[in-house]
């Protein structure tokens, strides 16, 4: 796999984003005194952080594989995503908490007009980088991408937010209405973090390829169950970018051992065609061995004694 280095480039405009939302939301709350802007300041804050860690992260994942990480590195991206989501719940918290404090202690909103004018801004600039970051997350399949323009996009809606609440507090002077927009809001990033999280844990626990995948493969491989051979234990498994199939292929016992290896490099290629980047390990057992059968669960049984 060539290196996913240049990843970084877009880590690298998730940061220059970041910072320059900080700026505009920022001013926007001085002029305000709204509590919904500096809730949105506060998830840009976050934003950066979450931007510096996948920066941090895709610069690991693209290390080429070592003695001692003969798999890659690509797990590393799960990292960022994990902490990226464990930050967006970070972020709805103190949304949530900034809220409660300006319903419980209303203030008048001041400026308002201008502030809302520098929150457009911002979200402008977040809106474009979100569906840059998410499109080159599932293009060139990197989930710390992907889980940075998700964030990105919840603080588009976050903005989006408090644009309504403060034009409707101008249009009709209930100041409540902007911690209460803030509280949906904080809302809708937990279900977008809670998201996030998930996915990281199932790409750290080695959560197989979606079930179409899975299908896709064992397709490949029973088009030659009429050469007379059997398959089982179909294993899958992403890392990062990276996609792994182990397989074992099970054929008559008088076979030689080069035409066995022929038909595993057949089926191998034929893997690799459904799959594209697909890394397949396979392994070659008799029909005729009892022991070849058991193997099909990942822990073999012990005969010890019997």
């Amino acid at each position: 796999m060539a290196s996913r280095a240049f990843l970084r480039r877009y880590a690298s405009i998730s940061i220059a984003a970041a910072v320059v939302t900080i700026a505009l939301k920022a001013g926007a709350y001085l002029l305000t005194g709204s509590v919904g802007l500096l809730s949105d300041a506060v998830e840009s804050l976050v934003n950066l952080a979450g931007a510096l860690m996948a920066f941090w992260m895709l610069t690991v994942a693209a290390r080429e594989p070592d003695e001692e990480h003969a798999f890659g590195h690509g797990k590393a991206e799960y990292f960022s995503s994990g902490v990226e989501g464990s930050l967006i719940l970070v972020a709805a918290i103190s949304i949530a908490l900034a809220a409660v404090d300006r319903l419980l202690s209303p203030r008048p909103l001041e400026h308002i007009g201008l502030g809302l004018a520098v929150s457009v801004a911002a979200a402008v600039v977040n809106l474009v980088v979100s569906r840059m970051l998410m499109d080159a997350g599932r293009r060139f399949q990197s989930v710390t991408l992907e889980a940075d323009g998700r964030h990105l996009q919840t603080d588009v809606w976050t903005t989006a937010g408090v644009v309504v609440a403060l034009a409707a507090v101008s249009l009709t002077g209930w100041q409540w209405l902007d911690p209460v927009i803030g509280l949906v809001v904080a809302v809708n990033i937990v279900l977008t973090g809670l998201r996030v999280v998930r996915e990281s844990i199932g790409g750290l626990m080695d959560t197989a390829l979606p079930a179409e995948d899975r299908e896709r493969l064992r397709a490949v491989i029973e088009r030659r169950a009429a050469d007379g051979i059997q398959f089982h234990a179909l294993r899958t498994r992403r890392s990062g970018a990276r996609t792994f199939v182990a397989v074992h292929v099970l054929v008559p016992g008088d076979w030689t051992v080069h035409r066995g290896h022929q038909l595993l490099e057949e089926i191998e290629a034929d893997l690799r065609a459904a799959l594209p980047g697909v890394a397949v390990f396979s392994h070659l057992e008799s029909l005729e061995d009892p022991t070849s059968w058991d193997d099909q669960q990942l822990d073999r049984p012990s005969h010890e004694g019997s």
